[in-house]
């Protein structure tokens, strides 16, 4: 199949309807056309690439050219006039050698990649599927990734699948076949035994006993308020990836009670609360882009393995994310 922005732009709509792939805003596609790259515009959804435009053509060169010096803090420059800005990884694409190029948060990889010490399993599961990688450690996206990317890459040149701890994986192939056949390898890898949750546990939803508050409607997710071992992990261990932190807070708001809940109250009432035994709870205006965030975060938990030890992102990483005017503008896009 020839690659066209129809053809891409199909492949993106899959993959974005897929809450096990991309989420919201989350992820991006790009591919080489001659000397033009066209990139995933910056806080669009990946979902929606059928219907409307979201892509953005930048100038390839230019980027080749400032990456021969290793200057990763280049600004891309757009080809025409757009309303649209280019992804904010836009450098880690043009860095990759391949035509088309995709990076997702996929949930059965980040079940594997939010934990300590993950990087001897994730080589040593690609090592029996054949999957031609390269781990890399967690850095904050834009330019300090793309230099950890680029620095890994030296060492791997032939490497087609990037592992990035915290965070997800990132695919290259010079065709959209290409992709898909590496994206269904990695899943099949990486797959999980089994999901570690209870079915009981989410099947009935529980009335908010506090004004402004419903339940959260979806009824897996109530599981992180009724598992013990996952309502911990709710306290412990929270941010496991950036998008998680901008989308939903550097801390869980947990409670053992109503009456706990309402014992710290101080005026200003959290979008998203966990009452323990009792629910999950948000406000009327809890966004779809938070609603996505928080599916991914159960959907990543409960496929780990009770005794799993995690490595949530430092306080210095989280407060990097959520004082970057990139991400503070993505989170205002994402109330529109």
């Amino acid at each position: 199949m020839a690659i066209s922005h129809q053809t891409i732009s199909q492949m993106c709509a899959d993959l974005g309807k897929d809450p096990l792939l991309a989420q919201g805003a989350g992820g991006n596609v790009s591919w080489k056309e001659n000397e033009t790259l066209w990139i995933k515009g910056f806080g669009t959804w990946l979902a929606n690439a059928n219907n409307e435009d979201v892509f953005v053509p930048v100038n390839l060169r230019h980027l080749q050219d400032a990456l021969a010096k290793q200057d990763f803090d280049v600004k891309p420059q757009t080809i025409g006039e757009h309303t649209l800005r280019p992804s904010i990884e836009t450098i880690l694409h043009a860095l990759m050698p391949h035509q088309v190029v995709v990076h997702l948060h996929a949930i059965n990889a980040l079940s594997h990649l939010v934990t300590q010490d993950c990087q001897k399993s994730v080589e040593k599961i690609c090592q029996q599927s054949s999957i031609n990688t390269v781990f890399v450690g967690y850095h904050k996206p834009g330019p300090e990734l793309a230099q950890a990317i680029y620095e890994a890459l030296q060492n791997a040149p032939q490497a087609n699948v990037i592992f990035l701890k915290n965070h997800g994986i990132v695919l290259g192939a010079n065709s959209i076949e290409g992709i898909y056949s590496l994206l269904e390898k990695i899943n099949l890898a990486f797959v999980p035994k089994e999901v570690y949750i209870a079915a009981s546990s989410s099947l009935s939803t529980h009335t908010s006993l506090v004004p402004n508050y419903l339940p959260f409607a979806d009824k897996e997710v109530q599981a992180l308020a009724f598992e013990s071992r996952l309502f911990k992990r709710l306290t412990q261990e929270w941010v496991l990836f950036p998008d998680h932190a901008v989308f939903l807070g550097p801390k869980a708001n947990t409670y053992s009670s109503w009456k706990n809940f309402e014992n710290h109250s101080s005026g200003e009432e959290p979008e998203l609360i966990f009452i323990e035994n009792t629910g999950v709870f948000v406000k009327p205006d809890f966004n779809k882009a938070k609603t996505a965030q928080l599916r991914c975060y159960f959907d990543v938990i409960s496929r780990l393995s009770p005794d799993a030890r995690l490595e949530p992102l430092s306080e210095s990483a989280v407060h990097a994310l959520l004082n970057w005017d990139a991400e503070k503008l993505r989170q205002q896009m994402s109330q529109r």
